[in-house]
């Protein structure tokens, strides 16, 4: 049962975000101290906040388990998450500094035009929508036992009602700018309580949980056996399909170009990026080795026979029952903060995307920062609450629910950074090849993952036909080969960019 003190820390914490998100947010003049904050954030706080942003209540609460049911293998994925970032920053960087842009999709439309441009805009809104509203399913299952705890029944609409709208207030007033700064007070904040809940387990069992994980095999790292294209625990796709996955979420998701564009220059949105992999490495260390001690603590058991109807409660059930009053609530508040962090940040991306790459380019009239800012924050409203309905959605589903959301982010990843690729390499394909391609790929991925989640599961199990790691490859290939195809119709032209659209204010 949770004390009267944790629930005030929480409380605390939900004002104290609002609070704080406002106060920094600093006076919005237009779209582009709205969407990129000037363009004057420090590279450190673009950094932790790229991080906050990929982080989630996913990372909290689905990470451990990973553990807890295995082994710390993950670490593969985020060394191949390194490597793409990497890659982001020598190769797709440098072309959104070149020219004034607050969207990743503005390179499409500056390099073939603008339906290429809309349609990758339309293709991030609904997945991002798809995926974070599994994340706002992942911040309801432990407010879901929070309220349990004190005795209160609450269905996952009205959580996620609330959650939503505590987000929505600063994204809406503050913009980039207090996202930014937010997610940097609410990484401190889960990070610490992951530690947290490492050393009370330790307090309480010595290291006796490490010893017994590094006996059962639960330390291994590197996985070199099982099947390249099914098993997404080996190393190869967690490494080379790691790494194509985060160029697409890093350098083609503008949930993240958004973040790098908001920096002072492109040195600075380099460093941001490259740092951001290491750190990311370093907490997922933290949080699987969360789950090792909660193996430990729970003597073992699977989560079934403690009652859990999800293995994802594993965690928040330990936040509420096996730690003091307060500590309980500091943690509780750090799931919040993961999960708001996302939120706020994926309704400033999904905002700024829909003026930007749809409302922007559908106006036979350009449209002016006061306009831009009016629309920017009624889509920020629209959008925190269209996370309802895919969070519903899904909340049946008894699988991973990180596997899940990343497989959902694969189904585009692929074909959006196939037409960035495809732009770079390709100086034949025009808007007409690009937009094919774009659909062939997305229609691939989308085949697949239908396939595998309702098509051929048995029992409500899926059936893998691809590691959620290869989906964002096999977009980029389908992408290349269909785009390329398509562009031996006609000659080597000059790229759109240099021959046929001026490159100033662009996607404003």
């Amino acid at each position: 049962m949770l004390q009267p003190l944790d629930l005030g820390v929480i409380v605390l914490y939900l004002v104290g975000t609002a609070f704080l998100g406002i106060k920094l947010s600093g006076r919005q003049k237009g779209l582009t101290d709205y969407f990129v904050g000037g363009r004057n954030l420090p590279w450190w706080a673009v950094c932790l906040s790229i991080v906050a942003t990929e982080t989630s209540a996913l990372t909290v609460v689905g990470i451990p388990v990973m553990a807890y049911l295995g082994n710390i293998s993950f670490l593969q994925v985020a060394l191949g998450y390194l490597l793409g970032r990497i890659l982001v920053a020598i190769v797709m960087l440098p072309r959104y500094f070149d020219g004034e842009m607050v969207t990743a999709y503005a390179y499409l439309g500056k390099r073939f035009g603008r339906s290429t441009q809309t349609t990758a805009g339309l293709t991030f809104l609904v997945t991002r929508l798809m995926a974070d509203g599994i994340r706002v399913l992942a911040a309801a299952i432990p407010l879901k036992l929070i309220l349990e705890g004190l005795g209160v029944e609450a269905s996952y609409f009205t959580i996620i009602v609330v959650l939503s709208l505590v987000t929505i207030v600063y994204t809406f007033i503050g913009g980039i700018r207090a996202v930014v700064w937010v997610d940097v007070a609410q990484m401190i904040l889960y990070v610490l309580g992951g530690a947290l809940a490492i050393a009370v387990i330790t307090n309480q069992l010595g290291l006796s949980w490490l010893t017994d994980a590094a006996g059962a095999g639960k330390l291994k790292m590197f996985v070199l056996e099982g099947n390249l294209f099914t098993d997404a625990s080996t190393l190869i796709p967690s490494l080379i399909g790691g790494a194509i996955f985060s160029m697409a979420s890093h350098g083609a998701d503008q949930i993240i170009v958004q973040r790098l564009l908001a920096c002072r220059s492109k040195i600075e949105a380099q460093k941001a990026i490259v740092i951001s992999g290491v750190v990311v490495f370093f907490q997922f260390a933290v949080f699987l080795t969360v789950g090792l001690a909660l193996w430990g603590y729970f003597e073992q058991q699977v989560p079934a026979d403690l009652g859990m109807t999800r293995d994802d409660e594993i965690f928040p059930r330990f936040i509420v029952e096996g730690l003091p009053a307060g500590i309980s609530g500091l943690l509780l508040a750090g799931i919040l903060a993961a999960a708001m962090s996302t939120l706020s940040s994926s309704l400033s991306a999904l905002s700024s995307s829909t003026v930007t790459d749809v409302y922007g380019l559908m106006k036979k009239t350009p449209t002016t920062d006061e306009e831009g800012l009016r629309v920017g924050r009624w889509a920020t409203i629209g959008w925190g609450l269209a996370f309802i309905a895919p969070a519903v959605w899904f909340k049946s589903d008894t699988g991973s629910i990180v596997v899940l959301a990343l497989g959902i982010a694969g189904i585009t990843y692929g074909a959006l950074l196939g037409a960035f690729v495809l732009g770079i390499v390709n100086k034949r394909a025009t808007e007409v090849d690009a937009n094919i391609a774009f659909v062939c790929a997305a229609g691939t991925t989308m085949t697949l993952f239908a396939l595998e989640k309702w098509v051929l599961a048995e029992d409500g199990v899926p059936r893998v036909l691809l590691a959620w790691q290869w989906y964002p490859l096999a977009g980029v290939i389908v992408t290349l080969v269909v785009g390329g195809l398509l562009s031996l119709r006609r000659p080597v032209e000059a790229p759109r960019s240099e021959a046929q659209v001026p490159t100033e204010k662009i996607s404003s």
